[in-house]
């Protein structure tokens, strides 16, 4: 076990491919192990701490720093940080991770991948829907870009997996890094079919992602946004 446990799992990929079911599950699983773990889901973000911006590539860009400054700060202190944001631009992961690393800490880029006809179906509100029609502009994956990572450290696909089959893939991951402790997971475990209701009443449960001690850091960083300029190394 690496004598700092804090670390950033960045969970990328587009609307809908199950970045906050994924994360609210394994932040859960994280707790249980002992690891001290907060989550930073990129809708909450953009209602607690990028309100008012709008989604142009400056803002989305911004927003994403945010998010990178924020993983920066909880993970060397020894939080397990979770990430879930589309993050669309290459680039700025990439600057996230260097600014991350640079602190000695494990940045770990986890590509949520699902194909766009899947998505689609899965979209309640009906985003994907009015965006091919040519209704909604400025939507990721359709009608503005989202660039998938060149060499994700993991990659999980939601459209053939099960909830837990994705979330164990990151678990082992974090194994292997020595980030996490191990254990004994030998014993029956039910299997479901990809396109079972797991996925869709997780994501319903997973709206309010709270993770250990979610309420006192949120707070922290409200003000720490809204009252101090961002900082960057």
């Amino acid at each position: 076990m690496t004598r700092n446990r804090g670390f950033t799992l960045w969970l990328t990929g587009l609307s809908g491919a199950g970045k906050t079911t994924l994360a609210t599950r394994l932040a859960k699983e994280l707790s249980r192990r002992g690891v001290n773990v907060e989550v930073l889901d990129g809708d909450e973000v953009r209602t607690n701490l990028s309100k008012g911006m709008g989604f142009s590539k400056e803002d989305r860009d911004t927003n994403i720093r945010r998010i990178g400054y924020v993983c920066r700060l909880l993970s060397r202190n020894g939080i397990g940080t979770v990430s879930a944001a589309i993050s669309p631009y290459r680039a700025v992961r990439d600057e996230v991770r260097r600014t991350i690393e640079r602190e000695e800490v494990q940045f770990i880029e986890v590509f949520v991948k699902c194909p766009l006809p899947v998505l689609a179906e899965r979209d309640v509100k009906g985003l994907y829907k009015e965006a091919l029609a040519g209704r909604l502009k400025g939507f990721t994956g359709v009608s503005d870009p989202y660039e998938e990572p060149l060499a994700p450290d993991v990659v999980v696909e939601t459209d053939q997996e099960t909830v837990e089959s994705s979330c164990g893939i990151i678990i082992r991951a974090l194994e292997q890094r020595r980030l996490i402790p191990e254990v004994d997971v030998s014993g029956p475990r039910i299997a479901s079919s990809v396109f079972s209701r797991r996925w869709g009443s997780a994501v319903k449960s997973s709206r309010r992602v709270t993770a250990s001690g979610g309420g006192r850091s949120l707070t922290i960083l409200k003000r720490l946004f809204l009252k101090k300029p961002i900082r960057t190394r």
